[in-house]
């Protein structure tokens, strides 16, 4: 991989840096070509560069050892760089994606909610223009395996995804933003949507809420349209095609009833236990985000979630924080994704006009 080209797409189409910019890079060790490339890039961009390096197996000691009022602290480091800096780059790259599945679901869901604050607070200086972030993926050979792929091949695999292997990385990403803007503009000029498939339908409204074009500025790679809906508006059932993730965590076969915004019901073949507990963190059963992915170039889950809620042909909803950028007002600390594939049989309706069919666009 060409971690120059890498960093310099980071750097100057995602981050957007410039001189006198404060930058927090966030990762492992495992990512160390790509930080020092990022480093060196935004030096020369005029940034201010720093490095957050988490250390191996640190996050399930923290877990496992704390003490409630260890647990419940937040760090001055992250509300500093929160309230602050300029920009954030998350550089995801594993060590153990499973590390954290045994951790006491209560004491995470302790942690979460006391970072309630600064995770709203993180939203709306991104909302408001002030703080630039993105999240990236470095190959790492825990993701390649949960991926089902050769650390070769999922290598490969990002480089394509994030268009590195074109002579114009930038120039690809300006083209999916123009193809997503249409899409957009047609949601943003309806007030109901609906989605329909096999074991979904649901409803809600967007009236005064904004779709956002995803185009590779927040998530590299990107690839979806989102929205955050009315908060009391959505209702009917939905089933989910794909295992949630969170935290190392696999929730399977998860199935809600909604009425009037709130999570009424809910099942789940697998990790019921788990998600019982998500839903007692505050605005948990509220939904924060609605969204259809239109990246046609991911075409296989791969526990994930940048790259699965991408997926071409599959919508996702998300329970818990909403994006005030869009109009969102709910507010939780958490904000879960969960994803149904489109592709047999699933529709979407704009104000009763049918404007998606079996993973599609129709306008």
């Amino acid at each position: 991989m060409d971690y120059a080209k890498y960093a310099s797409l980071l750097v100057h189409y995602c981050l957007g840096l410039g001189k006198g910019d404060a930058l927090m890079i966030r990762s492992t060790p495992l990512a160390e070509p790509l930080i020092a490339s990022v480093y060196r890039a935004a030096l020369e961009a005029g940034a201010h560069p720093e490095t957050e390096i988490g250390l191996r197996g640190l996050e399930k000691i923290f877990y496992d050892t704390a003490g409630p009022g260890q647990l419940a602290r937040v760090s001055p480091v992250e509300q500093l760089v929160t309230g602050r800096y300029d920009a954030v780059l998350n550089i995801r790259a594993p060590y153990n994606l499973k590390e954290l599945a045994s951790c006491d679901p209560d004491r995470k869901r302790i942690a979460s909610e006391a970072r309630m604050p600064v995770k709203e607070l993180f939203m709306k200086r991104a909302a408001a223009g002030a703080l630039r972030w993105t999240l990236c993926e470095f190959p790492t050979e825990a993701q390649a395996q949960e991926s089902g792929m050769s650390l070769g091949e999922f290598s490969s695999f990002v480089e394509s995804a994030c268009f590195l292997d074109r002579a114009d990385p930038v120039a690809e990403w300006r083209r999916v933003h123009d193809d997503q803007q249409r899409i957009v503009d047609r949601l943003n000029a309806s007030a109901l949507v609906r989605y329909t498939a096999p074991g979904v339908d649901v409803s809600f409204s967007v009236k005064g809420r904004t779709w956002i074009n995803s185009d590779g500025k927040r998530n590299m790679p990107s690839g979806e349209v989102f929205t955050s809906p009315v908060e009391d508006s959505v209702n009917g059932r939905i089933t989910f095609s794909y295992p949630a993730i969170v935290m190392g965590q696999e929730v399977r076969g998860v199935s809600l009833e909604v009425r009037d915004g709130l999570v009424a019901r809910w099942d789940a073949e697998e990790g019921r236990a788990f998600l019982d507990r998500i839903f007692e963190v505050p605005g948990a059963r509220r939904f924060g985000e609605a969204a259809i992915g239109t990246n046609a170039g991911i075409t296989r889950f791969m526990k994930n979630m940048l790259f699965d809620e991408k997926m071409g042909g599959t919508v996702h909803m998300a329970i818990g924080a909403s994006y005030p950028e869009t109009g969102g007002k709910n507010v939780s600390g958490v904000h879960i994704d969960l994803i149904a594939d489109m592709r047999d049989g699933g529709e979407i309706f704009a104000d009763g006009a049918l404007i998606y069919r079996n993973g599609a666009f129709l306008v």
